[in-house]
């Protein structure tokens, strides 16, 4: 092996830490795409587009988390049911008063890779209404992220 050879990942040999990110006062795209990076293993430096690298992703205080603007009455979140005139929509401010989880889970899935690698790296997500999370045996660092 040569000192110009690239190192590719392998599947088998990434080592994941789990990190524990508090979303309290954090504007939800600024973060919700640092926590997709982590998760895809961006910040690392074996990163490889076809393997999964990244690391698991705990976030908390979902409810929390802040939009600019107009957003929280503008944007909607709209889903069909398959049925004429079943178009359904909801504005983020009830959709964060009923589901602060799926909001961020909506925007980091969003930012990964629309494929199975991407619906991988999705399953290292975990993210919780509250300030407590059940992975304390995983020693999870918390992560400050500057969004």
């Amino acid at each position: 092996m040569n000192a110009r050879s690239t190192v590719m990942a392998k599947s088998g040999e990434v080592e994941r830490k789990w990190f524990v990110v508090d979303a309290d006062g954090k504007t939800l795209g600024r973060l919700a795409s640092e926590v997709a990076k982590i998760l895809r293993g961006k910040n690392k430096p074996i990163y490889t587009p076809h393997v999964d690298t990244g690391d698991f992703v705990i976030v908390i205080n979902a409810e929390k988390i802040v939009l600019t603007g107009k957003k929280l009455d503008q944007k909607m979140y709209r889903r069909h049911s398959g049925y004429i005139g079943g178009m359904k929509e909801m504005s983020y401010r009830k959709l964060l008063a009923e589901k602060p989880e799926f909001v961020i889970e909506k925007a980091v899935k969003g930012m990964l890779p629309h494929n199975i690698l991407g619906r991988q790296m999705f399953k290292k997500l975990k993210v919780y209404k509250g300030s407590e999370h059940p992975h304390a045996a995983q020693k999870p660092e918390v992560l400050e992220l500057n969004v």
